[in-house]
């Protein structure tokens, strides 16, 4: 009986564990931000090595500075992070920006004055076009480039989450 008990509590405790682990993982260990999550590049180039430290190899070289990245994991001063295509690897933090920016990934997508297909269209982004992110709701979010601004389906940018909202 008392090895019945025994092993009841080892198999809480280690639900217990798995669930906390869990949980661990959705926020970065270092700056307790959720995982993965969004940011750009501040710089205009910036080196991406295979592991989070200076004597690891460079494997990339990012060169487009507002590039949308989304970081994947925290270690130290470094964030393994990876473009819209999964290119990636680790980068130093003070090479990214919170500033919140997205990947147009249709040619010629218009923008409209609010975020209905019915209302006035805008201006029309080229496939590849780094616009910076403003408000969003459920399916549209605010975007500018160029000097250019409007309301574009969030399904059409890459570096925004289906759910995310902004305001």
């Amino acid at each position: 009986m008392a090895i019945r008990h025994l092993a009841a509590a080892a198999a809480a405790a280690v639900t217990v564990l798995t669930a906390t682990f869990c949980a661990a993982e959705s926020r970065g260990p270092v700056t307790n931000l959720p995982l993965p999550r969004y940011v750009s590049m501040k710089a205009a180039t910036g080196n991406v090595r295979r592991g989070p430290s200076l004597t690891h190899k460079i494997d990339w070289v990012f060169k487009r500075r507002g590039m949308p990245l989304e970081i994947t994991a925290e270690y130290g001063h470094w964030r393994r992070v990876q473009d819209r295509d999964g290119a990636g690897g680790w980068v130093h933090y003070a090479l990214l920006s919170g500033v919140r920016t997205v990947l147009i990934e249709e040619d010629m997508l218009t923008v409209h004055a609010r975020p209905d297909t019915r209302s006035p269209v805008t201006a029309a982004f080229e496939l590849g076009v780094v616009a910076r992110l403003g408000e969003c709701a459920s399916e549209w979010c605010e975007i500018s480039a160029g000097g250019y601004s409007g309301w574009a389906p969030k399904k059409k940018l890459w570096g925004v989450a289906p759910d995310e909202l902004r305001e």
